[in-house]
């Protein structure tokens, strides 16, 4: 019980404090939705690059290593789910095409990993390598493959959308399917710009460091930490604000989506990782970190897009406030099981 309650003072109350203080600020319009994006660049291209890669580069062969059960149970359940999530809402609703399920999957399909991360995983497991670590792994599952792989499915669905109605004679469309047809190597495209991203390609420039065994002097590190200090205050902060920017309406695709985002992922990471013996720790920050709420970078994307926008962020809000139930049910869970079956 006493766990229970450090993890609900110490993770949960202060990410609402604080995206609490985001989405006021973005109502009262002392924040825009454009702020809360410039937000998200700073943590996405600096805090959160130097909090892996400081992180990750106190670590040694042996952590990285057990951490190859994790690397591939995390890749073969999220995008298991991702793809899931796509199915479900691209032929399930009579009226959705692959567009909405592609928007779905970007959004309940991935966790925030990057931006609640640390704000959520530190508190409970302790400020250390290992954390950064899970951070890391599920976040270049998210960023270098979830994305890539989603923008693939938007832009395919696009094109067929835009093949159809050129089919039926609207000349005013097939000028837009040019764009379309333009936009077909886009999930190639986003691979090479996700790995080019410093949230990719500094975590993998940690890991090849730790690897090739080069001595990290400690006096550098110090060097980071104000900037990685910023990282977890100001993504929430963000995220508040990028919620106060869309109309909330909960519906049935809004309960779905957090239905398959909060309670399935993390309950299919909990199986596999029993069926593969995985360690303890290692086993509960993966299982905490695929029951974070979706990922923000869905709604950006739905957004740009302007497909499904208002199910998909009110899937996010409805997420991110049934979390304050689900983060201390799956950490009790992840415990019961593991003394039961192990």
């Amino acid at each position: 019980m006493s766990n229970m309650m450090h993890i609900i003072l110490y993770a949960i109350v202060p990410i609402i404090v604080v995206m609490l203080l985001g989405y006021i600020s973005g109502k009262r319009g002392i924040f825009t939705a454009k702020d809360g994006k410039a937000f998200n660049k700073v943590v996405l291209d600096y805090a959160l690059p130097a909090a892996l890669f400081v992180s990750i580069i106190g670590a040694d062969r042996q952590m990285l290593v057990e951490d190859i059960k994790l690397t591939l149970i995390s890749l073969a359940v999220i995008m298991a789910c991702f793809m899931g999530v796509y199915f479900i809402y691209a032929k399930c609703f009579k009226k959705n095409t692959g567009a909405e399920g592609a928007i779905m999957a970007l959004v309940n399909g991935s966790p925030t990993i990057g931006f609640l991360g640390f704000a959520v995983l530190e508190p409970i497991f302790g400020y250390n390598a290992s954390v950064a670590l899970v951070v890391a792994i599920v976040g270049i599952v998210v960023n270098a493959v979830g994305i890539p792989v989603g923008l693939t499915l938007l832009n395919a669905a696009q094109d067929k959308k835009a093949a159809l109605q050129s089919t039926a004679g609207d000349t005013a469309t097939v000028a837009g399917g040019g764009k379309g047809s333009a936009r077909r190597d886009d999930g190639w495209k986003a691979v090479i710009n996700a790995l080019k991203q410093p949230v990719a390609w500094a975590p993998i420039l940690a890991v090849i460091w730790v690897i090739c065994g080069i001595p990290w002097p400690a006096y550098l590190s110090p060097s980071f930490d104000l900037i990685k200090g910023a990282n977890a205050s100001m993504a929430v902060f963000a995220a508040g604000i990028t919620l106060s920017a869309y109309k909330i309406t909960i519906n049935w695709p809004a309960i779905l989506g957090c239905i398959l985002k909060m309670i399935l992922m993390p309950a299919l990471l909990l199986t596999v990782g029993l069926i593969f013996h995985m360690k303890e720790a290692n086993l509960a920050m993966m299982v905490m970190a695929g029951a974070l709420p979706p990922a923000f970078s869905g709604i950006i994307i739905a957004d740009e897009y302007d497909t499904y926008v208002a199910e998909s962020t009110s899937s996010l809000a409805l997420s991110v406030i049934t979390f304050i139930g689900f983060c201390p049910f799956w950490m009790w869970m992840t415990q019961l099981c593991y003394s039961h079956f192990m």
